[in-house]
């Protein structure tokens, strides 16, 4: 004979937060994802009022009164919670009556589902939509000024062998010099045509050639700190591609510290069951790049991976959507977060199956 679960064990199976308050609003029970939700123990909630719980959110309070009253469930989305910490949680919830056999409510039900998963996904996919589209744009644009710097390159040496004054040829050397400067900065724009050629790599070998290359080039006191997580699994990707992408972000780094020198920290973790864009994946490979430089400029927080723009006069404004463009091909992303001191770059990686 099969036996039948405890409802509590059916409760925390849920991923929607479930509490279960008296008609005195006091809670009396929750399941695990609302103690998730919440961060706070089953224990600890014993006996909270809804006011403790959720101060300044008097509007539900009523509606759970109203609820109480008429029997009738409620359903407010997108509702901006904010938690005995202080923190806000952005959410969808339903309030229901419940009863013990009488025809009286014996208290409420509230189901709350956090949103933030999905504007977390949601903002991947117009992230990596907008790099797709400013690439393909400046691929358009860079395709179109390449023709024309060959042109010019080759009358200017056209000219330099009619001049009769060698000291002339100072002028058409400067003319050929630009142009050859346009022709790399349009390559850069144009970014790697190469397939991907996948193969076992240790994430860690790759972070300490990309620390070496950057170590030989420093002309400012600059230490570069590892955070490395030794137990990361390997990873099937092209070294090469990476190579380049994480060496764009941490020069990008170091260039953020300007002439006094600072801190760069390579911090290595891995994550599990954690979604990239709308897809989920068992393991993830989590790659922090720290600065402790002045931070990103507020103007440039939502254009900062489009190419050509830069908070450096002597930027390309490339070294970024070229990164998240070489990750991107892995089916990782680059996010960032900065405040003035703790700027932090964060490659996100999925380990892929090495069979």
């Amino acid at each position: 004979m099969n036996e039948r679960p405890e409802p509590r064990n059916l409760l925390n199976h849920l991923a929607t937060a479930i509490i279960v308050l008296d008609t005195q609003l006091m809670l009396i029970e929750v399941n695990l994802a609302a103690e998730a939700l919440i961060t706070t123990s089953s224990t600890k909630l014993q006996g909270t009022s809804v006011e403790r719980l959720f101060p300044a959110n008097n509007g539900l309070r009523t509606a759970m009164l109203e609820v109480l009253k008429d029997g009738r469930s409620f359903t407010e989305r997108d509702l901006v919670l904010t938690q005995v910490n202080q923190e806000t949680i952005n959410v969808d919830c339903t309030i229901s009556a419940w009863s013990n056999g009488s025809n009286k409510p014996a208290g409420v039900v509230l189901e709350v589902t956090s949103n933030e998963r999905q504007q977390r996904i949601q903002a991947e996919e117009n992230r990596m939509l907008e790099n797709q589209i400013s690439t393909a744009f400046m691929r358009g644009l860079a395709h179109e000024v390449k023709n024309p710097l060959g042109g010019i390159r080759g009358a200017a040496q056209l000219l330099e062998r009619e001049l009769p004054d060698i000291r002339q040829r100072e002028y058409t050397q400067i003319i050929i010099g630009e142009a050859d400067r346009l022709r790399k900065l349009v390559d850069r724009m144009l970014g790697p045509r190469t397939h991907l050629q996948p193969a076992p790599c240790n994430i860690h070998e790759i972070l300490e050639h990309v620390r070496q290359v950057v170590k030989a080039e420093l002309t400012v006191p600059v230490t570069i700190h590892r955070d490395y997580d030794p137990s990361l699994p390997a990873l099937l990707a092209d070294r090469d591609m990476l190579v380049q992408a994480f060496l764009n972000l941490v020069r990008n780094a170091v260039q953020a510290l300007n002439s006094r020198g600072g801190k760069v920290v390579l911090r290595t973790r891995v994550q599990r069951q954690c979604t990239i864009g709308s897809e989920l994946h068992r393991l993830v490979l989590r790659t922090d790049i720290h600065d402790d430089g002045a931070g990103v400029a507020a103007e440039l927080v939502d254009t900062i991976f489009f190419p050509m723009v830069s908070g450096r006069a002597e930027g390309s404004g490339l070294g970024l959507p070229i990164a998240q463009s070489l990750v991107h091909r892995h089916g990782g992303l680059i996010e960032f977060s900065s405040v003035p001191g703790n700027t932090v770059f964060t490659v996100w990686l999925p380990v892929r199956s090495l069979v």
